[in-house]
């Protein structure tokens, strides 16, 4: 076998294995859902009121949300009024289509080679989110995709609040083998953000992360921090951070979506990292926070190694979830 084939057959096993990882991940909430469904409609031949009247108990009952679950019901029940006849089996082929729809595409390049804007200063990634998420991890995985693709990455310790959380950034550092920029516990975080900005400008590096505190999203003033973080970053860089990305425990449902609309409110975030998903029959919150958001998900997370973080495709992710058919 030539190069070409070599590498051609490399990232198709690579494509493979990624799919096989994201059905493990959404496995209970497949199931969850699919078995809602099939008790659901169990012995009904067609759609009409009263299923969709069941049908969107399902989406609700499977953490959708109710916004996104009510367009969802009009989108489908416009389809078949027009339809007239529309059978179970057809349902399910329906319900697929109107998901991806709502789905917010992500247009971002870096998401599939790991590129970013040519130019003279780093890329600054702000990355946002309360504690537990597993924010500092996302971080750490991130680091190692672009590192992988030739990036030289700094991560920036602006967390200094939480005990562990600078020693565990330090420890994402030697594992990918990134730079590093800390200041220790209990300093201004924005002055960290700012003088890791400056560092990486002076080092050379072509990323940066910038880890935050677990904000709790209820306390403004904690919150206006943020605020802060972003006009030291933007000192240093006019037009920086780049991005912000916010990272949601999907395992926490309706409470992530939440979380999402608070960080919103006080912060641009650009793009979210679904974490946890495959511990959890609770990811169709992916749905409703894409759609009720208009913010790309940029990454979910389907397990615990490296590999486990994934660009999030809305094609793979809804085959995936629709897995089992509903009926034969």
């Amino acid at each position: 076998m030539g190069f070409f084939n070599k590498l051609f057959g490399k990232k198709e096993e690579e494509k493979e294995q990624m799919k096989e990882d994201l059905d493990k991940g959404l496995e209970k909430t497949r199931k969850g859902f699919m078995s809602k469904m099939v008790s659901t409609f169990a012995g009904r031949d067609t759609v009409d009121e009263a299923v969709l009247d069941d049908l969107e108990e399902v989406l609700i009952a499977s953490d959708v949300g109710v916004d996104t679950t009510i367009k969802i019901i009009k989108n489908i029940e416009a389809r078949v009024a027009l339809d007239k006849y529309v059978t179970i089996k057809e349902l399910n082929a329906i319900l697929k289509e109107e998901i991806v729809k709502l789905l917010k595409d992500n247009n971002a390049t870096d998401t599939v080679h790991y590129q970013i804007p040519e130019s003279k200063d780093p890329y600054v990634i702000l990355v946002v989110g309360v504690n537990g998420v597993g924010k500092t991890t996302t971080i750490g995985k991130l680091a190692n995709k672009y590192q992988q693709s030739g990036k030289k990455v700094l991560l920036g310790a602006a967390d200094t609040f939480r005990a562990a959380a600078v020693d565990q950034l330090g420890i994402w550092a030697d594992r990918v083998g990134c730079d590093f920029y800390s200041k220790g516990m209990n300093v201004d975080p924005a002055a960290v953000a700012y003088e890791s900005v400056r560092y990486a400008k002076e080092n050379g590096n072509d990323v940066v992360f910038v880890d935050t505190a677990g904000r709790l999203h209820n306390k403004k003033g904690l919150m206006g921090e943020l605020k802060k973080i972003r006009d030291a970053v933007g000192k240093q860089i006019p037009g920086a951070p780049h991005e912000v990305m916010l990272v949601l425990d999907g395992s926490t449902g309706q409470n992530a979506f939440e979380q999402a609309k608070h960080f919103s409110e006080v912060t641009n975030v650009t793009s979210l990292a679904l974490t946890k998903l495959d511990g959890t029959a609770k990811g169709g919150v992916v749905i409703g926070i894409s759609d009720q958001l208009k913010v790309p998900i940029k990454y979910i997370g389907v397990g615990e190694g490296m590999e486990h973080l994934q660009e999030f495709d809305k094609f793979a992710f809804v085959d995936s979830f629709f897995k089992e058919e509903l009926a034969k």
